[in-house]
């Protein structure tokens, strides 16, 4: 243990020193955590023996999640966000269910084994795009503010709106839907999942963001206790959530968005801690991802596997996306932009772990396809942001000159 403790902390205080430098290369965040991971952990030089169960890995994706969402949310311009609403709206209302459905017939033609509810269990597992991954491309200030917003929204939103869908067609899958009731619990885990997060996340940061306010007013709050409350708050909405039946991710979410509104002038300060919290917890979870989890997995690859992977992060994402956001005023280069940049990571961690515990018969099959879409939209989306960023900022500034 003492060992793993060293190298993982030798690590924090090697990257922690040269991130910034790190931040302009194409390698940088999650690729250097999962190569880290990998390359110390027992399929590398076996330093790292992580012995991390699923449900350990599953909590350090949800809290890691949690810090994401409420901190992005938390920073979101909402002037902006009200001005293009359209954009992520068409994200999640047509984008995210052509996805599933997409992502559901190529499954059906590529795994002839999985049965059609564990396909349908694929597509939707996959689906959700993943707000730490695109943290480089939601705070790049040369991505235009309306489709960082967009991003940030779709990918703060998505999840939630997955896990009843996903959870209604592991019922299915599992015969504990009962019979000829599969709308009524559909309609029932929308309500549930999220209604009671949003209530939570709102309740809650009311709550908290008054009795802050009070407390900073009246002097109690000291420095050192100051770098608390928001990372505790976006926790605990998670978790109150979670508890009572809701979806945990739109709980932080959309407690983050009011914590923009209420606590705007004092925000800054406040939310760095919380920022630092997730990114820490982030390559925590990466390197587990790459010690633990790809090592054991990547032996167990296939073609068919490979392929959906590749197809998830391209046509089945980009060309739901490219038609969604038909007929708004974004030019083809930034609709592909947006369609590219969906990358999967945290959200499809936890949607993959409740799938295994569920010991459906396809269950290790969709593990295996998740781990591997995940390993290489890490790789894919990580190496490529800056570059791609910086592609289309040049357009869109070439474009501004000529029409002067």
């Amino acid at each position: 243990m003492y060992g793993n403790l060293a190298i993982i902390c030798a690590f924090v205080l090697v990257y922690s020193m040269i991130s910034g430098g790190l931040d302009r290369t194409p390698v940088n965040g999650a690729v250097v955590y999962t190569a880290f991971g990998l390359a110390f952990g027992p399929l590398g030089l076996g330093f790292l023996n992580l012995n991390v169960n699923a449900e350990l890995l599953r909590t350090l994706a949800e809290i890691t999640l949690a810090l994401v969402l409420f901190t992005d949310a938390a920073n979101a311009n909402l002037g902006v966000l009200k001005k293009s609403i359209v954009l992520p709206k068409r994200l999640l209302l047509i984008g995210l269910p052509l996805t599933i459905l997409l992502g559901f017939g190529f499954g059906v033609l590529i795994f002839g084994d999985l049965t059609l509810l564990e396909v349908a269990i694929l597509a939707t597992l996959l689906a959700p795009t993943d707000a730490a991954l695109g943290k480089a491309v939601v705070t790049n200030e040369a991505v235009p503010v309306n489709i960082r917003e967009s991003l940030n929204v779709e990918s703060g939103l998505n999840d939630g709106i997955c896990v009843p869908i996903l959870f209604m067609f592991l019922a299915l899958a599992t015969g504990e839907a009962g019979d000829g009731r599969p709308m009524i619990l559909a309609m029932k885990l929308v309500v549930e999942e999220i209604g009671i997060g949003v209530v939570v996340g709102v309740g809650l940061t009311f709550v908290g963001s008054l009795l802050l306010r009070q407390a900073a007013k009246r002097g109690w709050v000291t420095e050192t206790w100051k770098q608390l409350p928001v990372a505790s708050l976006a926790v605990a909405c998670f978790a109150v959530a979670q508890w009572l039946g809701g979806s945990g991710f739109i709980a932080a979410f959309a407690g983050g968005l009011l914590f923009n509104r209420m606590a705007k002038n004092h925000k800054h300060q406040l939310l760095l801690a919380a920022e630092g919290t997730g990114d820490t917890m982030a390559l925590f979870t990466w390197v587990v991802f790459g010690s633990a989890v790809i090592g054991k997995t990547i032996g167990l690859l296939s073609w068919q596997v490979f392929l959906y992977a590749l197809l998830s992060l391209t046509v089945i994402r980009m060309l739901p996306v490219f038609l969604a956001l038909a007929g708004t005023d974004l030019r083809t280069d930034e609709k592909l932009f947006v369609g590219w940049f969906g990358p999967r990571g945290l959200a499809s961690i936890v949607f993959g772990v409740i799938v295994l515990n569920k010991q459906i018969p396809g269950g290790d099959t969709i593990t295996i396809i998740a781990v591997c879409t995940i390993m290489l939209s890490v790789l894919t989306h990580g190496l490529s942001a800056n570059g791609l960023v910086a592609l289309l900022a040049a357009r869109i500034r070439g474009d501004s000159v000529d029409e002067h």
